[in-house]
């Protein structure tokens, strides 16, 4: 039961870690919970898109380990490497903080529009399938049989954060527009990639 919670609570933090930033994603949901127009639909599509990259990258990581064990050795060195990247970069962020803007176009209220831009900015954007397919794939595969506790707590923390978001919007703006406030995000996010990272490769 205790590796089960580990698991679970690395797959939170592991998701938190990537999904806290900066994005087109990230600013239309605020956009969209600020302004009161379709939240619960974005946020849907938000969390459903989550749970079917996230599965993918859990089960698809976790078969390919099973079919050759030797194969974890090269995601975890490549996992970890892009983590650290990442890590960089949060860090680099942080000392150069920037601001959540949530102006943009408008979607003209067409409930079809909004879920043509949500679909865009989840499912065309290439980070996702790095984020969700190869570094949660890679770090859920190191734990073995409680991969999917990992895929578990990733998927919670997806629903967290995209619920807060977009319902919590209007309370949240100002301190999503305050670069203070990216500073210290970015700053935790960077500890943790380098954290994880680090932890990937010495696995290796």
């Amino acid at each position: 039961m205790g590796d089960v919670l580990f698991s679970a609570a690395a797959g939170f933090g592991a998701t938190m870690a990537l999904i806290v930033a900066i994005g087109a994603q990230n600013a239309f949901v605020l956009r969209q919970g600020i302004r009161r127009e379709s939240v619960l639909v974005v946020v849907l599509i938000c969390i459903v898109s989550d749970v079917i990259l996230v599965s993918l990258g859990v089960g698809g990581v976790g078969a390919l380990v099973g079919a050759s064990p030797e194969a974890l050795t090269i995601v975890a060195l490549v996992g970890g490497a892009f983590l650290l990247c990442y890590g960089a970069l949060a860090a680099r962020r942080a000392f150069k903080p920037a601001a959540l803007e949530t102006g943009g176009p408008e979607t003209g209220g067409s409930l079809r529009r909004i879920v043509l831009t949500t679909l865009a900015l989840t499912w065309l954007n290439p980070h996702v399938y790095l984020d969700t397919l190869l570094l949660l794939g890679a770090i859920a595969a190191g734990h073995g049989g409680g991969r999917w506790a990992f895929g578990v707590g990733s998927v919670l923390a997806s629903v967290l954060w995209f619920l807060v978001l977009g319902f919590g919007a209007r309370l949240l703006s100002g301190f999503f527009r305050k670069q203070s406030s990216w500073r210290v995000l970015d700053g935790l996010v960077a500890a943790t990639m380098i954290a994880l990272g680090v932890t990937l490769v010495v696995s290796a």
